[in-house]
Parts: C-alpha cells; structure tokens; sequence
C-alpha cells in the first residue's frame, strides 16, 4: 500500500481533483487531502472538494513529505492564483521532488512544478496555454495524454485523466508484482 496527497485550494478544476480522489480510494491509497485554510473548499464548477462529506481535510502546516509517495497536483487556474502564492506549498512540492518521490500533475497544477522549480530539463505537458511559461522554466512541451519524466507525471487536459492516471499508479502496482 502507498500513501498519497492531493494539494490544492478553492476553484479548482473539479474534474481534476475529483478523478484522482476516487481513483486513490480505488487503489486503497492513504489519501490525505490538503487544502489552503485546511477545511473543504468549492470547486470551480461548484463542487465541494473533497467529494465525500465530512472526509478529514489538512493544512499545508499538518502535513510532512516523508509521509507521503505520492503527490497529486489538480489545475484550475483560480486555485493556482492563491496556491502559487502559498510559499509552504510550493517548498513542501520541491521537499517532495527532492526526496525523490512521485508527482502527478493535471493542465495548470504545471504552474506548481513551475514555482517550485522542478520542471528544468525535463518533457513536461500542460495546457496549451502555458507552453510559453514550461518552455521558459527549461523544459520541453508537450500534450501527450501522458507524460512521465522521472517520477513526474503530467497531462495537458483532463480529457486525459485515464492513461495519465494509469501511468501514475503503475509505480505503485509495479512494486507489488
């Protein structure tokens, strides 16, 4: 079993949070849900993230790396307006590459690898929009359905959430062969 978080903040893209969450549950991941202000929060087309009522919700404070393998980077342009800004989040995503650990990240969650400085180098996809900013940051852009470079995991769309979740699970389902 592996442990996962999902990090993320108001008006995010409710597909891109909602997806990975149940497909963690699926897995019987311990998932950890952590949000700005540690409490639930509206997604960009009005649904209550996390989906389930009542499930436990952290704040970026109550949460250490070396508890986690894997990390879940939703988009929503809106949350990455706040997110982007929160500087505890974004070191606790460079901590997580630095230790060497899974990251998997939907369309504009790329602007979270961006800050956090861990995208040089490597093929990165995201949403359209932002192929001026990865290019910038010293990677190479691509909309594949899914991307892996290393331990990060990306896609452009949620269009692709399916192969990209895929591809994120299998260095978890690869361990228990």
């Amino acid at each position: 079993m592996f442990s996962s978080i999902i990090i993320s903040g108001a008006l995010a893209q409710d597909h891109e949070f909602i997806y990975p969450f149940y497909r963690l549950l699926e897995e019987k991941s311990k998932l950890d849900v952590c949000l700005i202000g540690g409490k639930p929060v509206q997604g960009i087309l009005g649904t209550t993230l996390p989906p389930i009522k009542d499930y436990p919700v952290k704040d970026i404070g109550d949460v250490n790396v070396k508890d986690y393998d894997l990390l879940i980077l939703p988009g929503g342009v809106k949350a990455l307006e706040k997110t982007r800004q929160n500087k505890k989040f974004i070191k606790f995503i460079s901590d997580f590459h630095k230790a060497g650990k899974v990251i998997a990240c939907i369309c504009s969650g790329v602007q979270l690898l961006i800050s956090a400085k861990v995208v040089k180098g490597k093929k990165i996809a995201g949403y359209y929009h932002l192929e001026d900013d990865i290019v910038n940051a010293g990677a190479v852009y691509t909309d594949l359905p899914a991307v892996v470079d290393d331990k990060i995991i990306t896609t452009a769309h949620y269009k692709d959430m399916g192969p990209w979740m895929r591809a994120t699970l299998d260095f978890f389902n690869e361990k228990k062969k």
